[in-house]
């Protein structure tokens, strides 16, 4: 099965919103300093490796043939790397603080790491287009978000936990390492992560 509509859609998407990310590169959050020093603190990258190792290790086993160690890892990074950004643009721009350019280039940076290099890879990897593309969309999406949202949680003095990108100076780096305040915030997105890996398993 190849359908060559949709990897002609998505492919068209993502060339555009590379086209939005090169010309409008000093205004997404991702192409500063700040940003690199707000996702990579001691707790983030810790669950990350955690998360990261778990779904990799298990990934051939699950019975699921297109998961393998290799699509396990490089969505594991894609989603590390890019779903605290997605998630805290797309509720700024629904809040109208950012525009649409960057709301767009944010779904397809959602869409490329929880679907689209999973269907190009299997695509070379086993000449056909993955039967599993639609549903995983769904199960990938899901982690994909909790993942936004747990690497967004912070500590403000004022407030306590929030969710980072509900800051007015998001993305800022954290003043001390947060992750015995956030962790009890924290355990049931890992909870959710462990619950699928656990699910796909034993399916």
């Amino acid at each position: 099965m190849f359908p060559h509509g949709y990897v002609a859609l998505w492919a068209v998407a993502c060339v555009a919103a590379m086209v939005i990310c090169v010309r409008q590169r000093q205004a997404f959050a991702w192409s500063h300093r700040a940003y690199w020093q707000y996702l990579l603190t001691p707790w983030k990258g810790l669950t990350f490796l955690v998360a990261a190792c778990g779904i990799t290790v298990i990934a051939p086993y699950t019975g699921d043939p297109t998961w393998d160690y290799f699509d396990a890892l490089f969505m594991s990074i894609f989603t590390f790397l890019s779903a605290p950004w997605a998630v805290g643009a797309l509720y700024k721009s629904l809040r109208g603080n950012l525009g649409l350019g960057q709301a767009y280039v944010a779904l397809c940076f959602w869409m490329f790491s929880a679907s689209w290099s999973y269907d190009l890879y299997l695509l070379i990897r086993d000449g056909v287009y993955p039967i599993t593309w639609y549903s995983n969309i769904y199960a990938s999406s899901v982690l994909y978000v909790s993942a936004g949202l747990l690497w967004n949680l912070e500590w403000a003095k004022e407030k306590g936990v929030v969710f980072g990108f509900m800051q007015e100076d998001w993305p800022a780096q954290p003043t001390e390492n947060a992750l015995s305040k956030v962790i009890w915030y924290a355990l049931p997105f890992m909870a959710l992560a462990a619950f699928l890996i656990v699910y796909f398993f034993l399916l």
